[in-house]
């Protein structure tokens, strides 16, 4: 059977722990095969984001240069080391440097050019997973292991054009893993990229290196996927908002989705399906203690005490509420709104029996360009008269709002919840401004101000998992 194994930026976030990701992968790989997915060294994402927005706006081929010998000497300190073999650095290293050769020369370009398309930015993005991978494959080689560092497209994870945000129209991972395990090597592949269909490097959304192994895991009928990270599991709240928060032994896929889509930054909500649809078990674990059971999402709903299972938060948000007694009967309102935001990400949505109100939540980088669109295609100014007989009267947006999601498969038709629910959000003094909740009914999130947020998650979690 094979064994998917993923590693997170901060797993693999200098060359030592490098080194022990290669000892975790080493040990796994005596029961099983093994296929390996890496993310790009911890900041190295985020920086290249950077240098490619000033390369772009200041033009200064000065910070590219000093952008060029940070990832150099970040990822030439890991390589001393991951590795002790003089020729498997001197190997390793050759890659790397081509490649940031490569690097500088794109970045250049767009600085000289003052142009950066989607498809640049994909191809400046993918330098922090073409360089990581060389160097943990250097040293599952280094310990004795036969390893092959592979980009995504190489790994067979084929795509549509939409760069930024590629979606799979194709997998060749059977036909082109199967030949490598079948001879006893161990592939490392770069998570978060692809390929399109014409040749050109495409990512798959941050947090997109889950969803490789997922894809991978999906296209070898793996027998688990297992995403390797800095905590020990899924918890049952944010450890930082909540101090007894708890480790979760088992989910279900639909908990899971529910939970990653709604805050909970261990797994990407994408990650889920693949492995759902073929039955293949997650298993969440801690590269810096393995020994820790972590978490085990599989699709059998395990009932408990608890009807919650975890409570998690989405910050940096706005809350739009679009309102007009124009609304009332008219058909095709909702469409428009929704056509407006055709390239925003609606995270939730709930509209009032009345018909006079829908209230959307978006990311707060999104929210003036949603409000405007929404202007556009409504014409909506302030202070309209109802004489104007306009559809919409109004958009107001607040941005000291945060998401509440209370997650748990024994939510299902349980009486009362919900009522419970919202008095200890009353007794913890935060005023609910919308609610929403999923057909599937594991899941009620709703809005509150920003400054109330930590108490109510913390009134929340002692009432329905700490007291059960």
């Amino acid at each position: 059977m094979v064994v998917v194994m993923k590693f997170g930026g901060t797993s693999v976030g200098d060359g030592k722990k490098i080194r022990k990701v290669a000892e975790i992968v080493r040990d796994r790989k005596k029961d099983d095969k093994v296929v390996v997915v890496v993310s790009a060294m911890s900041e190295v994402t985020n920086a290249l984001i950077d240098i490619s927005q000033q390369a772009l706006d200041v033009r200064d081929l000065e910070k590219i240069s000093d952008f060029i010998s940070f990832i150099k000497d970040k990822h030439y300190s890991a390589i001393e080391d991951a590795i002790k073999d003089e020729n498997i650095k001197k190997h390793v290293k050759k890659i790397i440097e081509s490649r940031i050769e490569e690097l500088e020369k794109v970045l250049i370009g767009v600085a000289y050019l003052g142009e950066l398309t989607k498809r640049s930015k994909d191809y400046i993005l993918s330098f922090g997973e073409r360089l990581s991978a060389p160097i943990l494959a250097g040293a599952l080689n280094d310990l004795g292991e036969k390893s092959i560092a592979l980009e995504g497209g190489e790994a067979g994870i084929i795509t549509d054009n939409n760069f930024g945000n590629a979606r799979v129209v194709k997998l060749k991972v059977k036909e082109m893993l199967t030949p490598l395990i079948e001879r006893d090597i161990i592939p490392v592949v770069t998570g978060f990229i692809g390929l399109s269909e014409d040749g050109y490097i495409t990512t798959l959304g941050r947090g997109g290196s889950d969803y490789s192994a997922a894809l991978i895991g999906y296209g070898l009928d793996a027998s688990i996927i297992e995403i390797w990270t800095d905590v020990s599991g899924v918890y049952t709240a944010d450890p930082k908002l909540v101090p007894n928060a708890r480790r979760i032994p088992k989910l279900s896929y639909i908990e899971a989705m529910e939970l990653a889509y709604f805050g909970a930054k261990v797994l990407h909500p994408r990650t889920i399906e693949p492995a759902m649809e073929k039955h293949i078990p997650i298993l969440v674990k801690n590269t810096f203690k393995p020994e820790d059971e972590g978490t085990l999402i599989t699709n059998n709903i395990e009932y408990s005490d608890r009807v919650v299972k975890a409570i998690t938060t989405i910050k940096d948000v706005a809350l739009i509420n679009i309102f007009g007694a124009g609304m009332v009967g008219v058909s095709g309102t909702a469409a428009r709104i929704f056509k407006a935001l055709e390239d925003v990400n609606v995270i939730l949505i709930s509209q009032g029996s009345s018909e006079t109100n829908i209230s959307i939540v978006v990311s707060k980088e999104d929210a003036d360009r949603a409000v405007k669109s929404l202007k556009n295609e409504f014409g909506v100014f302030y202070k309209k008269s109802f004489l104007n007989n306009s559809v919409i009267r109004g958009v107001d947006v607040d941005k000291d709002v945060s998401v509440v999601s209370v997650v748990g498969a024994g939510m299902r038709g349980a009486k009362g919840i919900a009522g419970k629910i919202f008095t200890t959000v009353a007794e913890s003094g935060a005023n609910i401004k919308m609610i929403a909740q999923g057909s599937s009914e594991v899941n009620i999130s709703f809005v509150i101000d920003k400054k109330d947020l930590i108490n109510c998650v913390r009134k929340l979690h002692e009432k329905f998992i700490e007291a059960q």
